[in-house]
């Protein structure tokens, strides 16, 4: 499949949904949805931005802010492109482009109460349904092409953790870590961060989701490092920890069990299997260890054009693996006064239902600095 099938084939698969549950037009307002339909990516800020999708004609319009109309031309695969200026009232002009529906799509968690007060005023006699679960179905199964364009933002990244580790250093603070790191993203030539740096050291490193600060790295700290970019419209996402220095047996011991469990999770994916046993397998290794309450986080999550998408990996999800899916593996342990450990890697399953591991920064207890 070629870049130019994509978007047709996509379009498509969301006209037949709207066919089969009798809505009219599909008005798609996230960019990232506009994107994954259309090969259009802008932010429009507070600007309007919509792909109107009509299956009674199969009209197709895209109104894009003004600014964009050169952009949007040059990128989107799409029969009409309608440019809103600063001055115009949006919605007169969709409403001046659309045949009046009886019915409408929209995505239900993206769509303002606002937006949805002034296209029921333009729209009175048309009812709303929410387009957003069958989108995110769509996008939960990846395509071979999605997977390289993975592939590449993986790689990126794996760059960076390399610099990283030939770069932090005793007295370097947590932030001088991450903007050092964060240039070289961009530097390499990713879009921007795919999400909020995680750079901690020391104690500071149970913190799961903990922000970067002016926290000196010491000798013998844990350095965690969980990053990940955006670049051709897909994320990656990785963490790694590691020693500064000679560390303890404890440190040591915390990063054995994650390895393992981190490895047997990785083992465990197979298609026709539910989702629950990732975390399950994972949880009970760090458990048998002495460490099962400092595990407080599913093991994975899937992700794609966003960090976070379907499937959740967690020990509820019944979800059968297939192919498709791409999700992460993540285990942590999180000691308080000791630190934590976090090893990440990004797993898919190719469409053979073998399980693809797109990572593949060396996962062994390494001592920097």
């Amino acid at each position: 499949m070629t870049t130019n099938d994509v978007w047709p084939i996509r379009k498509r698969q969301l006209q037949a949904y709207m066919e089969e549950q009798g809505i009219d037009v599909a008005i798609i307002t996230s960019p990232t949805h506009v994107y994954y339909f259309t090969g259009f990516h802008c932010d429009p800020h507070e600007r309007f931005l919509a792909l109107a999708i009509d299956v009674r004609s199969g009209a197709e319009t895209l109104f894009v802010p003004l600014v964009d109309r050169l952009a949007a031309q040059q990128q989107a695969d799409v029969s009409r492109i309608v440019a809103v200026s600063d001055t115009d009232n949006p919605y007169d002009t969709l409403r001046a482009n659309t045949v009046q529906p009886s019915s409408i799509g929209l995505e239900k968690n993206f769509v303002s109460l606002a937006a949805a007060e002034r296209l029921t005023a333009i729209f009175p006699d048309a009812r709303l349904h929410d387009l957003e679960p069958a989108i995110l179905s769509l996008r939960m199964k990846k395509t071979e092409e999605e997977i390289a364009k993975v592939s590449a933002s993986i790689a990126l990244i794996e760059q960076v953790m390399a610099h990283a580790v030939k770069h932090a250093a005793i007295g370097m603070t947590e932030l001088d870590l991450t903007a050092e790191l964060e240039y070289q993203m961009k530097r390499l030539g990713a879009d921007k961060p795919a999400f909020e740096s995680i750079v901690l050291t020391g104690a500071r490193t149970a913190l799961p989701h903990g922000h970067p600060g002016p926290t000196p790295i010491r000798p013998g700290d844990l350095v965690l490092i969980d990053i990940g970019v955006k670049a051709q419209g897909y994320c990656s996402d990785i963490t790694r920890t590691f020693i500064m220095g000679e560390g303890t047996r404890e440190q040591e011991r915390i990063y054995e069990t994650v390895l393992a469990a981190n490895e047997a999770a990785i083992r465990a994916v197979r298609t026709g299997a539910p989702i629950s046993v990732l975390d399950d397998t994972a949880r009970q290794i760090i458990a048998s260890r002495g460490y099962g309450e400092y595990f407080p986080h599913r093991v994975g999550h899937g992700f794609g054009m966003d960090i976070h998408e379907a499937p959740s990996i967690h020990g509820e999800n019944g979800m059968l693996m297939e192919p498709g899916l791409l999700f992460t593996i993540e285990p942590g342990v999180y000691v308080p006064q000791i630190g934590g450990v976090r090893i990440e890697d990004d797993i898919y399953i190719a469409s053979d239902g073998s399980a693809r591991v797109l990572t593949s920064f060396p996962k062994r207890l390494t001592r920097i600095g």
